[in-house]
């Protein structure tokens, strides 16, 4: 099956285990809308009812609102070319986004996308997210790093385990009703994390939600990459690094065989 080879992939680059004990979920596809092909979707997320993507690569790298039915840009806000963007998360008033290996984010104000700030981190920065009282951020190991909303200064981290094994490469990261979603980098699957115990509590198999042969691309990067839940009606989205559209999803719970 499709599903658990999808699985095996997450087992064998990740945790070289299987995950017999933890739920599984796939997908139904509720809605389907553009996105823009050229965008290395690196973080997405909604802020009072509005979408907002980061993306990547050194040169294309940007911020960006996105009107979600017809994938126009609205409002963009360019990283120099010496970055390489990365994922992205509301606080407040204030948009922040990461770079991959620069060690700094960048402070943007959400409605004119002007530059408030900087801070710095040691390492890589991956992934973003935040709810009322945290920012959480992922590096491609498997720490999830708990930041002060107000200064952006490490807390603690979050050792996140499948069945007792490391899940290394988290990367893009939403808080979905106070549970970490974050993509498995280089796979078709989500893990649902607990962000007290930092334990895998579900996997969502995303394989043929966009096959290969349809990312209109054959860049061996264009893979699942960007969540997105709006809150206020429950609806989750997911999309891909170039991939020529997005999708709001329902999650099926799958009976293993």
């Amino acid at each position: 099956m499709k599903i658990l080879a999808s699985l095996a992939l997450v087992a064998a680059a990740s945790v070289g285990a299987a995950h017999a004990a933890i739920p599984l979920y796939g997908f139904f596809v509720k809605n389907t809308y553009p996105h823009d092909p050229q965008a290395f979707t690196q973080g997405l997320f909604f802020k009072d009812g509005q979408l907002y993507e980061t993306t990547g690569q050194k040169g294309r790298s940007s911020l960006r609102k996105v009107d979600l039915k017809t994938g126009k840009v609205l409002q963009k806000k360019d990283l120099a070319d010496e970055y390489f963007g990365e994922g992205s998360t509301a606080v407040g008033d204030t948009i922040v986004n990461l770079t991959w290996q620069s060690n700094v984010g960048f402070l943007f104000d959400a409605k004119t996308f002007a530059l408030k700030g900087r801070f710095n981190y040691k390492g890589e920065g991956w992934g973003l997210a935040s709810d009322a009282h945290h920012v959480y951020m992922s590096d491609g190991s498997a720490e999830i790093r708990v930041l002060d909303p107000k200064t952006l200064d490490e807390q603690r981290r979050i050792h996140v385990t499948a069945d007792g094994k490391p899940l290394i490469r988290l990367n893009e990261l939403e808080i979905v009703d106070g549970q970490i979603f974050a993509n498995v980098w280089g796979t078709d699957v989500i893990a649902r994390i607990d962000p007290q115990t930092g334990n895998v509590v579900g996997w969502i198999d995303c394989t043929g939600l966009l096959p290969p042969d349809q990312r209109g691309t054959t860049d061996p990067d264009a893979v699942l990459n960007g969540i997105a839940y709006e809150p206020k009606h429950h609806r989750l989205y997911v999309t891909g690094k170039l991939w020529p559209k997005l999708f709001e999803i329902e999650l099926i719970p799958i009976q293993r065989p």
